[in-house]
């Protein structure tokens, strides 16, 4: 559990300093699920598959490259019809973790950059982390675009728990 919460704690403090730096907007959620971190990162782990667990998104299709693979490019259809693009930066199934920036989006964001990561916390329990740096897509302004990224983690994150436990 010590090493769970420094991680979190250094998560956090490199967001803040990046967001000083440059006034890079950061949202950071965590979920306790009652499931195995094998589990739980089973369901996320496909980056060709956010509609397995994500219920804003009705399709997620690879275009470029394959899944799991660095480099790969999604698109994500929501369930309105908007479109999402995204990339695949760093993946690593040991450490049950990923990365990915938004190239073009419906989302009132520029400049976005995520990380997945899932953690053991206990034989049956684990701790999902979504965290996100970005800037607000104009004509937005900083509460729009926060609001709709936190928007996007909770939905997300509170249908994983749902799906899992």
């Amino acid at each position: 559990m010590i090493k769970l919460l420094m991680a979190f704690s250094l998560a956090a403090m490199g967001f803040a300093t990046q967001a000083n730096a440059a006034d890079t907007l950061y949202v950071i959620k965590t979920i306790s699920i009652d499931a195995p971190a094998a589990k739980a990162w089973d369901k996320i782990a496909k980056f060709g598959d956010l509609g397995a667990w994500h219920p804003a998104v009705a399709k997620t299709e690879i275009v470029t490259g394959k899944d799991y693979k660095k480099g790969a490019k999604r698109v994500l259809t929501l369930q309105d019809g908007g479109k999402i693009n995204e990339t695949l930066t760093a993946y690593n199934a040991k450490d049950r973790s990923m990365t990915y920036v938004i190239t073009d989006s419906v989302l009132p964001v520029t400049k976005y950059a995520a990380n997945l990561h899932v953690y053991s916390n206990g034989a049956d329990k684990s701790v999902v982390v979504w965290d996100a740096s970005f800037l607000p897509k104009a004509p937005a302004d900083e509460k729009t675009a926060s609001g709709a990224i936190n928007g996007v983690f909770d939905s997300g994150l509170n249908n994983l728990k749902k799906i899992l436990e």
